[in-house]
């Protein structure tokens, strides 16, 4: 194992970590599976947290797929988060039960969107509509961005999706109802903005409550 590729992952400046993980995944050491993982789960630069995501890719996926299994169930939000980024980056759908179904509705917003973009890659066809239920499930839920993650992954399930948002957008919750609106929006348009899906779905919820207009009787 390299111990100087190992003090770097830990080094003060993002530069010298971001190189250590570059090397990592150049050279992929299997016996630095553990470290790497490791590391993730307390990475705050972006940019590296992807580099080393690219190295666990690099290393055999028998050795990295346990491993990262095993951080699903971790008390950090980061190192959940961040094994299910990079499950779905190796994308090996053999690991699809053993996701536990609580990370698709985790209180971190960030697991729940990565348990969201993971479940999608991973989740076997005759599973999508059950996935499809249960991300409806968290519609409403969160920011613009939680929303916009969330349509995101029920319009990439297609037609599985389907069922589960038109019950959604006949359901008593506004709030469900316009996001399910815009996600159907945006699944017409796939290369669509999300802000204008929610805004149609908002203009669309305005006209099915105003009130009828009586014809006059007169004409």
């Amino acid at each position: 194992m390299n111990a100087k590729l190992i003090a770097a992952l830990s080094a003060t400046q993002p530069s010298t970590r971001l190189q250590a993980a570059l090397a990592a995944g150049t050279h992929p050491d299997d016996t630095l599976v553990d470290v790497l993982v490791a590391r993730c789960a307390i990475e705050p630069d972006f940019f590296v947290r992807d580099m080393l995501t690219w190295a666990l890719t690099r290393c055999r996926d028998d050795v990295t797929i346990p491993r990262l299994v095993g951080e699903l169930t971790a008390s950090a939000p980061q190192a959940r988060s961040q094994a299910l980024h990079t499950l779905s980056k190796i994308g090996d759908g053999s690991v699809w039960g053993e996701i536990p179904t609580e990370l698709l509705h985790d209180p971190d917003d960030e697991v729940a969107r990565s348990a969201w973009r993971a479940a999608v890659v991973l989740v076997p066809e005759n599973q999508k509509p059950t996935l499809a239920t249960e991300l409806a499930s968290e519609l409403g839920r969160g920011d613009r961005d939680v929303q916009r993650s969330l349509s995101r992954a029920l319009v990439a399930l297609g037609d599985a999706a389907t069922p589960a948002l038109a019950a959604a957008r006949s359901g008593p919750s506004a709030a469900r109802r316009e996001h399910a609106l815009a996600t159907e929006h945006l699944a017409d348009d796939p290369d669509g903005d999300f802000s204008a899906a929610v805004n149609h779905a908002r203009r669309v919820l305005s006209l099915q409550g105003a009130p009828a207009v009586a014809a006059d009787a007169d004409r």
